[in-house]
């Protein structure tokens, strides 16, 4: 079943004196694949930008916007409409030497998965390691697709959600130090969580959205804005989605957008200024996701 879906995503930045704007590096336009078919896109910026595109390393199509003028605000809108046909989670499929936890990945595919599959994060007193083993320190091997189910649901029910529109990550150590934290932040977690159990993961960035309450109040959390998840490589089922803010898994009600080996790779929207330190005075973003 498939659903048709509109997202638009508009930023404002605004400053107090003219400003000249260096190179915004904008990730917006989400790549084809059998289960996102992508029908139109549009990109508007006011002032007049010089737009080129590229794919980075991971293959992500990124926009890079150069200006020649000075302006007091800057309007970055962009919008895509695409058909999502996500997985359900019962439906994920493994290769049978993978279903039970542990397992080694294939010789072939462990060169290309690279540093996807090492921790990023120092954590000297391996409490993330700590955190992530009772998953799997139960008599027997575990069913990895439920290991994988309840370290999700476990960040979901055990850690506080909290919106946060300053730039940056909090590491996987600061996360259990607070308790709590921001969609980004559970991801970057789970992410180091669940390679410290030998799984490959990436960094997701992209939009969610809830087809049942479309023009309601409330929804799941994280929606209306951009929003950030985990991927874990599956032999047999390959890139996995895994949505430890909202304990969601196969890519049910999430748009990727951009995958990245660290969330530092896979921002939104990002760029510079030339201007005095008090110039900038606030920013707005509004995103809306509709379904068809």
């Amino acid at each position: 079943m498939s659903t048709l879906l509109t997202v638009r995503h508009r930023t404002v930045y605004r400053y107090v004196n003219p400003v000249w704007l260096g190179e915004h590096r904008l990730m917006c336009r989400p790549r084809d694949s059998h289960d996102l078919r992508l029908i139109e896109t549009g990109l508007t910026i006011q002032p007049r930008a010089q737009v080129r595109w590229l794919h980075d390393v991971f293959g992500n199509s990124t926009a890079i916007a150069g200006f020649a003028e000075p302006t007091t605000e800057l309007i970055i809108e962009s919008s895509f409409q695409a058909e999502h046909f996500p997985i359900r989670a019962r439906d994920i499929v493994l290769e049978p030497y993978a279903e039970l936890y542990p397992f080694s990945y294939a010789a072939d595919e462990v060169p290309d998965l690279g540093r996807t599959y090492e921790r990023h994060y120092a954590d000297p007193e391996h409490r993330v390691d700590a955190w992530a083993r009772r998953f799997v320190s139960g008599a027997g091997a575990p069913n990895t697709i439920e290991v994988l189910l309840a370290i999700t649901r476990a960040i979901r029910n055990e850690f506080g959600y909290g919106r946060r529109e300053e730039m940056g990550t909090q590491t996987p150590t600061e996360t259990l130090d607070l308790g709590g934290g921001s969609c980004r932040d559970f991801a970057l977690f789970m992410m180091e969580a669940v390679r410290s159990l030998g799984f490959a993961a990436r960094f997701v960035s992209g939009y969610l959205y809830d087809e049942a309450l479309v023009g309601a109040s409330g929804g799941l959390v994280g929606g209306g804005e951009t929003h950030a998840w985990v991927q874990v490589y599956l032999p047999g089922a390959g890139w996995v989605e895994f949505d430890p803010t909202n304990a969601l898994a196969g890519g049910r009600n999430l748009i990727r957008v951009a995958v990245a080996r660290d969330a530092s790779q896979a921002v939104p929207l990002s760029g510079s200024f030339t201007g005095n330190p008090g110039d900038f005075i606030g920013m707005d973003v509004q995103v809306t996701v509709t379904a068809g």
